[in-house]
């Protein structure tokens, strides 16, 4: 069982008076300590509702024990790598993930700001010095601990929570200077008989980005749920779960690019009635009150939430999901399909393992890579299943 020192005092994780502890943490500001490893790793606390909750710092998790909870694979392992130190910075002071976006955040005339000549707006960038929309979400999926799945929390994921570890993940990251949770838009879960007061509190929200009389406009950050994108009079539209009677227009050229960049997670999703599609979209609204799609960006998870990419994957994905050990669903954020990360992690009691899928086809240099990525963590050990070889082999 995990140990906590906060103050003065140490607390076990199930101690009966740890509530009150962090209650007062909160309120001065205070980092618990997980005791996994002396002399302790810097925690924070988040609230939610009266329950309060001790949350890794963001990119801490290497530094934990193996065994704690709040450990996760060396970042060097996924895509996370590529973009540490240069689109994300962390402060050690603070925590706080300073992101720099290769979107715009803002609209001028009737084109969105800066986006980057020959780069459609539903693509992947491959500047590691900047963060693509499908990097930010992997991160945001990352940071609010979504990817991390137990057999006990069967059944207990739901939109309400899933929705709770984003703002809160989003609280510990800026862009050009601001709070993301500022600009981010998560609908919350729809209720009929609360219809008045929700619409209150997203027109309260939205009301940031309606068009300024002059000078540019401001683009605010949907992740949501889709529930369809159908064709309008002039575009397409994007339905978005929880949010009946909003929808988000999709110009043509834009819902061209879309279908085509994101073939892949269109099929996945149509493809499993219990698997969810997940958009991230910057958009504005026009004078009218309609929503504008700028840029959009597709993820698809697992009945639990949890990402994968290829059929192979979502096979891992579901049978992790079948087991007590916690794991760690690995992200590609924006590296290309040819470079290898480790899929996932499996917290072992002993040690944790490097779970990694080889696509059937992958070429020698892919192989090299990925020999060298479990050769530089001798600690960790390496499970791989080579689909093009067969079945997907017993998991460690």
């Amino acid at each position: 069982m995990r140990r906590f020192r906060i103050g003065s005092d140490v607390y076990e994780e199930g101690a009966p008076d740890l509530q009150a502890a962090l209650a007062n943490a909160y309120a001065r500001r205070e980092r618990p300590l997980c005791l996994c490893r002396e002399p302790g790793c810097p925690m924070y606390v988040a609230r939610i509702g009266d329950l309060h909750l001790i949350k890794r710092m963001p990119l801490s998790g290497g530094g934990h024990d193996s065994s704690c909870d709040s450990y996760e694979s060396p970042y060097e392992l996924s895509g996370l790598g590529a973009l540490m130190g240069s689109a994300i910075q962390v402060d050690p002071q603070n925590g706080m993930a300073a992101l720099k976006l290769d979107f715009s955040l803002s609209k001028t005339g009737s084109r969105a700001a800066s986006v980057p000549a020959g780069q459609n707006s539903a693509s992947v960038a491959g500047d590691p010095r900047r963060m693509s929309l499908r990097g930010l979400l992997h991160y945001l999926w990352h940071e609010a601990e979504l990817t991390v799945w137990t057999s006990r929390w069967a059944g207990k994921r739901h939109w309400w929570n899933v929705r709770w570890h984003l703002i809160e993940a989003a609280g510990q990251m800026t862009v050009r200077g601001g709070a993301l949770s500022d600009i981010l838009f998560v609908p919350e879960p729809f209720r009929a008989e609360n219809k008045e007061a929700i619409e209150q509190r997203r027109n309260a929200v939205l009301a940031t980005a309606l068009p300024p009389k002059s000078g540019p406009r401001k683009l605010l950050l949907l992740v949501g749920e889709v529930k369809e994108i159908v064709s309008a009079r002039s575009g397409q539209k994007l339905v978005v779960r929880h949010l009946p009677g909003f929808p988000f227009i999709i110009d043509d050229a834009l819902h061209q690019r879309l279908q085509a960049r994101f073939e892949r997670e269109l099929s996945l999703w149509g493809a499993d009635s219990s698997s969810h599609l997940m958009a991230i979209a910057t958009f504005g609204l026009n004078s009218a009150g309609l929503a504008i799609v700028e840029e959009i960006a597709l993820m698809v998870v697992s009945e639990n939430w949890i990402p994968y990419e290829t059929i192979p994957e979502k096979r891992l994905v579901d049978a992790l999901a079948r087991l007590r050990e916690k794991s760690v669903k690995g992200l590609r954020y924006d590296l290309q399909a040819d470079q290898p990360i480790a899929n996932a992690l499996l917290q072992n009691r002993d040690e944790p393992f490097a779970l990694f899928v080889v696509p059937a086809g992958a070429d020698e240099a892919f192989e090299v890579s990925l020999q060298d990525m479990i050769a530089n963590r001798p600690e960790i050990g390496a499970w791989t299943w080579r689909v093009g070889d067969g079945e997907m082999p017993a998991l460690p």
